[in-house]
């Protein structure tokens, strides 16, 4: 069977509502805070597998709403991000940049140890480290083009990444709830008082807001010019050194176009309303994501992948809990800082945004995290990334 366009979203907005229905009736899945896109997404991707192993009946989704939704979702995050904010998140941002950097380079210790324990390709070792798991599929998909090519050479790279990406966007959003709640728990952790005006909107996307179909209309303008502009210098820059996710060229440009009419004062953006946009682009683009999942695929993959990818989530849950949580602190919202680090260390920030979102809706807010989480994860992480990439390529066991 294969769903239009039309049926397509309308299966994208039944996962997020399958979500909520399951949360409201299964207590351990909201005691662990795991985001409604995955609770639904991956209950229908595991009937899809069901009907395909069983039945042999395929369903065909139209992917065409994935890339703009995901790249909205970004663009509203750039748009979001005003220089003061920035300035805010000073030393935070700094010392968490940090903490991530190295979990890139464990990431790829792990990877590249475990390949060549288990007789593998090294080239695999790293597809399974920091490409893919703090990378994502856009990352991974571009690694894998480089590979394909002398002197690598490595054929089925792109099949790697893609299977190496989707467990890790599954388990980001499976463990960063109940790394979080341990911690909270554990330490008898409570969120500092903020006043309700200085909470970023993506910190509460279920409060009221006033929104106008005038306003709207400019809010949703700034995001299509964020992501023309976006998507044009990506294509620009192919194959250059440059060469990043086109995401991060439409956040970029979320954030240039923000500050610039900020000012020259021409347009002061609507932050609440640019996050409805963005909210709901972050919702639907993991639903699609998740209930496209072929999950057979995954069960097919070769033992030492699997050792690895395991290896990777474990890494990643003692990591968040013995360095990201001490290093940040040791508070409310160093919880919440290894929630955000889960979702994009083993994912993506979408996920580490829902992530902290099912945490902060559940005990209290935390601005510090929301500030410092989508600059890290969505921008600076892939340039670190991509030095820590080469930096590794270029040891004489990749000669």
């Amino acid at each position: 069977m294969k769903l239009d366009f039309y049926a397509t979203l309308a299966s994208m907005v039944a996962v997020l509502l399958i979500g909520r229905f399951v949360l409201k009736r299964v207590k351990f899945l909201r005691d662990y805070n795991i985001p409604e896109p995955v609770v639904g997404g991956l209950l229908v991707a595991i009937l899809i597998a069901i009907a395909f192993k069983g039945f042999d009946f395929h369903i065909e989704f139209d992917r065409s709403l994935q890339g703009p939704l995901m790249l909205a979702f970004f663009a509203s995050i750039g748009l979001n991000a005003d220089f003061a904010s920035l300035k805010k998140g000073g030393g935070t941002l700094i010392k968490f940049l940090a903490v991530v950097g190295v979990f890139l380079i464990v990431q790829n210790l792990i990877g590249v140890g475990l390949a060549s324990s288990l007789g593998q390709s090294l080239l695999l070792g790293l597809l399974g480290g920091s490409i893919t798991m703090s990378g994502g599929h856009g990352t991974g998909a571009a690694w894998a083009a480089t590979f394909k090519d002398a002197p690598y050479l490595l054929s089925n790279g792109l099949e790697l990444a893609v299977a190496c990406a989707t467990f890790g966007l599954i388990l980001g959003g499976l463990v960063g709830g109940p790394v979080a709640r341990f911690l909270i728990n554990t330490y008898n952790l409570t969120p500092k008082h903020q006043e309700e005006e200085h909470l970023s909107a993506f910190e509460s996307p279920g409060k009221q807001r006033l929104i106008t179909a005038s306003s709207f209309v400019e809010s949703l303008a700034l995001i299509a010019i964020a992501l023309f502009v976006g998507t044009k210098i990506g294509e620009l820059l192919k194959g250059t050194i440059f060469n990043l996710p086109t995401f991060v060229w439409c956040l970029f440009v979320g954030v240039i176009l923000r500050n610039t009419l900020s000012v020259f004062k021409v347009h002061q953006v609507f932050e609440r309303e640019v996050s409805v946009i963005g909210n709901v682009s972050l919702s639907l683009f993991l639903a699609s994501a998740l209930m496209t999942l072929k999950l057979w695929e995954l069960a097919n993959l070769a033992l030492p992948l699997l050792i690895l990818l395991v290896a990777q989530t474990i890494a990643m849950v003692l990591y968040a809990i013995f360095v990201t949580f001490r290093a940040m602190g040791k508070d409310y919202d160093a919880a919440v800082l290894a929630a955000g680090h889960c979702g994009f260390g083993l994912g993506a920030t979408p996920t580490a945004i829902v992530n902290m979102q099912a945490i902060t809706q559940h005990y209290g807010q935390s601005h510090v995290a929301f500030i410092v989480v989508p600059m890290v994860g969505a921008f600076f992480i892939d340039i670190l990334n991509a030095f820590v990439i080469k930096f590794f390529l270029s040891l004489p066991i990749f000669g």
